[in-house]
């Protein structure tokens, strides 16, 4: 019995993590905090930093057309929603010598909204 309940939680748990992800409570971070410098439009190009359409599960640092810092285009990593979190958490301290000049969203909650908004953008 133990076995079976251990199994649906295994089970459920990536269902209820859904669940909870709404990329519009994350597009208000986006446009709050990102959008200054960040488009996010497939056809829009870059503007002061790289579009962020498509961005989860990109190679860091490899948007076609983007002039990334040394830091970030010497990157062999991939954006997961992981990677992306801990950058947003604090992005000099994530990838030292990185051009972005924000300095980072505190709220784990802010970061996982806009990394909810950034995954609905594929």
């Amino acid at each position: 019995m133990r076995q079976l309940i251990i199994s649906l939680v295994l089970v459920l748990l990536p269902v209820a993590g859904r669940a909870e992800c709404d990329p519009g409570n994350g597009k208000q971070v986006f446009d709050n905090k990102c959008g200054i410098c960040h488009l996010v439009d497939v056809s829009a190009g870059h503007g002061v930093g790289p579009n962020l359409h498509g961005v989860v599960d990109r190679p860091i640092g490899k948007a076609d057309g983007f002039g990334y810092s040394a830091a970030l285009a010497a990157s062999q990593a991939v954006w997961t929603r992981e990677a992306l979190s801990e950058f947003l958490k604090a992005p000099q301290k994530a990838i030292p010598g990185t051009a972005m000049p924000f300095q980072g969203l505190k709220s784990e909650s802010e970061r996982q909204r806009l990394v909810c908004y950034l995954l609905s953008l594929r």
